[in-house]
């Protein structure tokens, strides 16, 4: 027979890894999230380009991020991007629509192919209307399904289904492009 101990005054609570502690007591903390973004479009256009590596995940208080690892990437030579809620992806090239779960939809267009454009050898291994490769979204708030629609001409475009039409921001940070989409158009968590 198993024999469950119990901690009068501490639960502790497992979140993507990190342990922290919160008193039994009933008390709540209030997160205020950043304020300020909105659902608009948001554009940048660079000179040139890199290739995307890695597209990663992450669940905050007040968002979900998506990254996209472009390496020699930063705010001094920057990653042109489209960024923008749509109806139906449809893929780049072919004009086919990709299925895609969520109650609205991003489509994320970045000049970073997935390609070498010297040698034309893969740097990321995602395939057309599939699940990005190593990205889990179970358990995020925001983020409902993500999807690679396509490496094409040297943009790579992917699709980001989540829960509502709610405000992001987008930014450049070194080796990285990053978007975050909030968990609600309110200041708190």
């Amino acid at each position: 027979m198993r024999r469950l101990i119990a901690l009068p005054m501490v639960a502790v609570l497992l979140v993507g890894g990190v342990a922290a502690a919160a008193p039994a007591t009933g008390a709540t903390t209030t997160v205020t999230c950043p304020t300020g973004w909105g659902s608009l479009p948001e554009d940048r256009a660079a000179p040139d380009s890199r290739s995307l590596v890695n597209v990663r995940t992450g669940a905050h208080p007040c968002f979900d991020r998506i990254v996209l690892d472009v390496p020699g990437s930063s705010a001094a030579h920057p990653v042109s991007y489209h960024v923008r809620y749509v109806d139906t992806l449809y893929q780049d090239g072919s004009g086919q629509p990709i299925p895609m779960r969520g109650g609205a939809l991003i489509e994320i267009v970045a000049e970073a192919p997935s390609y070498d454009v010297n040698t034309g050898a893969a740097t990321y291994p995602g395939r057309a209307g599939q699940p990005l490769p190593g990205v889990d979204l179970t358990g995020y708030r925001t983020f409902v399904e993500a999807k690679f629609a396509s490496s094409f001409e040297g943009d790579t475009q992917l699709g980001l289904g989540v829960r509502a039409r709610l405000p992001f921001q987008v930014f450049q940070l070194d080796n990285r492009l990053v978007i975050d989409v909030a968990h609600s158009w309110t200041a708190t968590a």
